[in-house]
């Protein structure tokens, strides 16, 4: 339990003591400082319980509180709102629990295991910018469920078993005729085989084969005939399938590590087909499977729909497995290896329809329990400065190296040679580049897209990833120049900020269990700002290192290292590293 929320049950129990019986306190900041640094509106509640004036109820738990002298400046306004602030030395002790130990002030929730699929990547494709988010978002969220005490798995979920891949196999067919792969008679182990395909070379063949299946039928009809054969595990078409997605994955792992995600699962498509066969049983047996035009499909509209709701499509009609039936399978896969209690897409909110047949489609298969949450989490888009999908200069889709690679030459511009030797500039600048990527990002709420400004967001001023980089480093800075600085304790808060810094402070948790329960960051990347810029504010009026005063210079030290504590932590729950020097 929090702080935050021990100071909450203590509240209670004040209540109590002054002959009301109340179910929870809800401690709320003061939105009028003057009158206190917090507002208890029970009493306000309490009225048609006990049928009083609501005055003379906040009367008899404002006599309680004064004799706590955890609490000053207590005072009723308006018709019982009870106003109050945290007295000097109760404000240093939470603050010294902090600096022992930092998890004090966080909620642990119970114990669930939850898997989030929020990988998505196209094996055979470059990266894009479209991916950027569910990676952040996706990441992020697994680290704040982790913090918080969940048992959390991230699933990259690759997109290795459709059409794309077939057309990628038709082209190389093209291409190189007569690779073994394509011979009928070759008995040899597909293993020893040298395939001159690279991943660049990869990324080149999908448009390219993608553009002549829009112009050419023939061709679209082998691609789809391939599908089938790769998918049905033809030996030759299987095996060269197996390779593509190889070479794909190493690329695609590379870039996700330039942008600190990682996962414990990395399955794909694919992996989810070795539990087709039992899906599909499970789906006749309780006969919701339909023939329509030639493909399966499953019927997953309701009564009570306001518009009409397509049938979820298990086969294609010429055999091959489709999108839908591909996170049908997931869902079973997961319930047989991990039977987690939820299962969170980070998945852009242009699928929300394809989720809500997937999820139908499996409540009534009962794939999983009722008490199992299937929970769609949509994000909008990252937009350039005309409001549109952020793309390449002449107009197509940018891919996630070449984005990183904008924003790393942004950044370079802003590294201090002064401080930052040559070897260690392109290493700095990286660092730098993805956290002004990801907070940018982040900072924003999910379900809303947000136009991304190269120069704003790499500059190391306002509400930016550089911003905090820069602040942090200086706060690590500041107490190792302190040299004789011994980690003690908090004696003395002397200024408002100092004050106004505890209060934020003690905020965390709250800050953390909403971020937790809207399935958003933004919350997290304001409060980071936040504390930060308080802390730089402190750092303006007050001369540390020099300061006579031994206790308020060592009060000072203890204030920085548990900011700098704070936003270490959330920095890293957010993704972002943090560099010795910029």
């Amino acid at each position: 339990m929090s702080i935050y929320n021990e100071l909450e049950k203590d509240l209670k129990e004040i209540v109590k003591k002054s002959g009301y019986d109340v179910e929870n306190i809800f401690l709320e900041p003061s939105n009028r400082r003057d009158l206190g640094e917090f507002q208890l509106n029970d009493a306000m509640q309490l009225v048609k319980k006990y049928k009083t004036n609501p005055r003379e109820i906040a009367t008899k738990i404002v006599e309680q509180l004064e004799k706590d002298n955890r609490f000053t400046n207590i005072n009723i306004a308006g018709p019982g709102f009870i106003n109050f602030s945290l007295s000097e030395e109760y404000t240093i002790e939470i603050l010294n629990r902090i600096n022992e130990n930092i998890y004090s002030n966080i909620n642990k929730h119970e114990k669930k295991k939850v898997v989030i699929d929020y990988g998505g990547a196209n094996v055979a494709k470059a990266l894009h910018v479209g991916h950027l988010r569910s990676a952040n978002i996706g990441e992020a969220l697994k680290r704040l469920a982790k913090l918080l005490g969940y048992d959390v798995l991230g699933d990259a979920h690759l997109g290795d078993y459709g059409r794309p891949l077939g057309f990628v196999i038709k082209e190389i067919k093209e291409m190189y005729p007569n690779l073994p792969y394509f011979d009928e008679t070759y008995t040899g182990n597909y293993e020893d085989i040298d395939l001159p395909i690279t991943n660049e070379d990869l990324e080149r063949i999908y448009p390219l084969a993608s553009a002549k299946a829009k112009e050419d039928e023939s061709y679209l009809e082998d691609g789809r005939n391939i599908t089938v054969k790769f998918q049905n595990g033809e030996r030759g078409y299987y095996d060269l399938w197996k390779r593509i997605v190889e070479i794909s994955k190493e690329d695609i792992k590379a870039t996700y590590d330039r942008l600190n995600v990682s996962f414990e699962i990395w399955n794909g498509e694919s992996d989810e087909m070795a539990y087709f066969d039992k899906l599909l049983k499970i789906c006749k047996d309780k006969n919701l499977v339909q023939e329509s035009e030639g493909a399966k499909v499953i019927d997953v509209s309701k009564e009570d729909d306001n518009a009409p709701m397509p049938p979820l499509l298990m086969i294609k009609s010429n055999g091959s497995k489709s999108y839908d039936s591909t996170d049908l399978a997931a869902i079973l896969e997961r319930k047989e290896n991990f039977n987690p209690d939820e299962i969170w897409y980070v998945v852009d909110g242009r699928q929300a329809l394809h989720f809500e047949q997937v999820f139908r489609a499996a409540r009534k298969a009962e794939l999983v329990s009722e008490n199992v949450t299937l929970e769609h989490i949509g994000f909008g888009t990252m937009n350039g400065k005309d409001g549109k999908p952020f793309k390449t200069r002449d107009g197509g889709v940018m891919s996630l190296k070449s984005l990183i690679e904008l924003v790393k030459e942004e950044t370079l511009k802003r590294i201090n040679p002064e401080t930052v030797s040559e070897e260690e500039k392109d290493e700095v600048a990286e660092i730098v580049a993805i956290a002004a990527l990801k907070y940018a990002d982040l900072v924003s709420f999910r379900g809303t897209d947000y136009v991304f400004e190269i120069d704003k967001f790499a500059s190391l001023e306002g509400k930016t990833g550089p911003y905090l980089l820069y602040s942090t480093i200086r706060m690590k800075s500041l107490l190792t120049k302190s040299g004789d600085f011994r980690k003690e304790n908090i004696k003395v808060l002397k200024t408002p900020t100092e004050k106004d810094i505890a209060l934020t402070i003690l905020n965390l948790p709250n800050i953390l269990d909403k971020s937790l329960a809207t399935k958003s960051l933004n919350e997290i990347a304001d409060y980071l700002y936040n504390l930060t810029a308080l802390y730089n504010k402190f750092y303006a009026e007050n001369k540390v290192l020099t300061e006579e005063k031994l206790a308020l210079k060592e009060s000072w030290l203890v204030l920085t290292d548990i900011v700098y504590n704070i936003n270490m932590l959330l920095l890293d729950l957010l993704g972002i590293k943090v560099p010795k020097k910029m």
